[in-house]
């Protein structure tokens, strides 16, 4: 479905030099398969998926979905960013509906898609309101509706849940996993929270410091739905942490220079909630 292949990424800075984001990037994403990426801060997580998404162009290497290059934005991927970029003066149908107008499918059938979509994340008291007559989660879940609504193949999803508090954010992944059960979808999912990664996904790609490359694979092969106190996912957590702690002091290093003196093991557990914070 998604191919990724020795894809590799530059930015211009001021005076000419040169800003290498992804290096060597391969990776592969099965239909309907659910894929997380995380990594530390600066890693080059969104610019890869702005790759998959054809808004940006790789320098080196290939992108491809369903055997296709991708030169472009297209129907069959859909993105999800943090901000929800709903249309304040649209209603939640309406916003929802915005896409299908585009498409100039009639009123009724528009009206219609858009309602199954919106009682699919539980927001079907709440068509008729506005934007900012509802919550941060409200929001982030019209934002997934409309995405849903255009029938995409693949769904890209930029740290959907990052602004969001931990109870809202746990409702939603619960939410989230049961439309990907319910609707095979194949998504990509970006994020700096370990717990959210293992929680939500078949795979988890972990990816280094800039130049960002793909570090590790780790597969979570628990049960779904999945439930907080599995054993599993606690000790793939304790995994992936592992593998990113010599990253996140690289990250410290950079920021900090010579005032940065990292401690043996100084992350806590708690850590594996937002990583990258305050980095």
């Amino acid at each position: 479905m998604i191919r990724v292949e020795g894809v590799s990424k530059t930015f211009e800075q001021r005076g000419g030099a040169g800003y290498t984001a992804l290096d060597d990037i391969a990776f592969e994403v099965g239909k309907g398969e659910f894929v997380s990426i995380l990594g530390p801060s600066g890693c080059g997580k969104s610019t890869l998926l702005n790759l998959v998404a054809g808004l940006e162009r790789a320098d080196k290497g290939r992108v491809e979905v369903s055997g296709k290059k991708v030169n472009a934005p297209g129907p069959d991927r859909i993105v999800v960013f943090q901000d929800h970029a709903l249309y304040p003066w649209l209603t939640v149908l309406e916003n929802v509906a915005f896409g299908l107008k585009q498409k100039r499918i009639k009123k009724e059938e528009r009206h219609e898609r858009a309602m199954e979509q919106i009682r699919a994340v539980h927001l079907g008291k709440f068509a008729d309101r506005y934007p900012h007559e509802l919550s941060g989660g409200m929001k982030q879940r019209v934002a997934i509706a409309r995405a849903l609504v255009m029938d995409p193949e693949i769904l890209l999803m930029d740290e959907p849940f990052a602004a969001l508090d931990e109870q809202t954010r746990l409702l939603l992944h619960k939410e989230l996993e049961q439309i990907w059960l319910n609707t095979g979808k194949t998504i990509l999912f970006i994020t700096h929270n370990i717990r959210e990664a293992v929680t939500l996904s078949d795979r988890v790609l972990v990816m280094s410091t800039r130049p960002g490359r793909i570090k590790k694979e780790f597969r979570v092969q628990a049960a779904r739905p999945r439930e907080a106190g599995d054993s599993l996912l606690h000790h793939i957590e304790s995994q992936i942490m592992n593998t990113l702690a010599a990253e996140l002091a690289k990250v410290a290093k950079e920021e900090y220079g010579d005032d940065y003196n990292l401690e043996k093991s100084p992350l806590s557990h708690s850590a594996v909630s937002n990583l990258g914070d305050g980095i």
